[in-house]
């Protein structure tokens, strides 16, 4: 057994004692709450946030024609920092036609293969991160405010359970080391509360900027279970339920992660 591994089942055995329950919506703090002072300022400065370059190249790609139409967002949807505003903050969100919630990420490659009848992005490629952190960026500030309803209910109950239910080798549910263990460190890392305020963001881990589903998908090989592959709907039924729980809480894209 490794020491990796070591750890982390260690880790198990500690979170599977603790039982702590969620965490009230009083006590929810972002991963920016639990960052060092110094992480904290090189979110903080866009001169200094490594992921504001992403959103330049973002930029860029809005305002560039693509496409057998030969079409730019901006010539649907104008200057984003209107026409996007609050958009972040609000996705997951349902889709008549699919009959289910997408995540941003989606909804770019959608519009993009749909109104511009371009090659969809491949997930966590450059200009798909790009885009979405451009159009995240214009929530920036903005409350998180996912609206749940009777078509969402079911995608939201599937979430939940995911985050509470034990998986992999090391039979370990999300639940059990961010809202028993919060603010406690496994393997020298600080556990977050695992609100997805900020996403994509840039992590000094990666030394690039990467979306939610990259980290996810990070957890679940880090307790030996399988992960879904990128746009899995588990994937978007849980990023749905994490974000609902995180309503009220402001936008940082493109957040600074350790």
């Amino acid at each position: 057994m490794s020491l990796r591994t070591a750890l982390l089942f260690a880790a198990s055995l500690l979170c599977a004692g603790a039982g702590a329950g969620e965490i009230p919506p009083s006590e929810r703090r972002s991963g920016y709450d639990l960052m060092s002072r110094e992480t904290r300022a090189i979110q903080d400065d866009d001169a200094t946030n490594p992921g504001m370059l992403w959103v330049l190249d973002g930029e860029a790609l809005w305002n560039r024609k693509a496409g057998a139409v030969g079409r730019a967002c901006a010539a649907c949807h104008g200057d984003a920092r209107t026409s996007m505003k609050g958009v972040a903050a609000r996705y997951p969100a349902f889709d008549a036609a699919l009959r289910r919630p997408v995540n941003l990420e989606e909804r770019i490659k959608l519009c993009r293969s749909e109104r511009q009848k371009a090659p969809p992005l491949a997930f966590e490629s450059r200009d798909l991160l790009a885009l979405t952190a451009y159009v995240a960026r214009q929530s920036r500030g903005l409350p998180i405010a996912i609206v749940i309803d009777e078509r969402t209910l079911p995608f939201l109950d599937a979430g939940r359970e995911a985050f509470h239910r034990r998986q992999g080798q090391l039979n370990l549910a999300c639940s059990q080391c961010h809202d028993d263990n919060w603010g406690r460190r496994l393997a020298g890392s600080l556990i977050p509360q695992a609100h997805p305020t900020g996403y994509p963001l840039y992590r000094l881990e990666w030394q690039g900027l990467g979306s939610l589903e990259r980290r996810l998908r990070n957890c679940l090989i880090g307790i030996r279970a399988e992960p879904y592959a990128f746009g899995a709907p588990e994937f978007v039924d849980l990023e749905l339920y994490l974000m609902w729980r995180a309503n009220g809480m402001k936008i940082e894209t493109p957040a600074v992660r350790p």
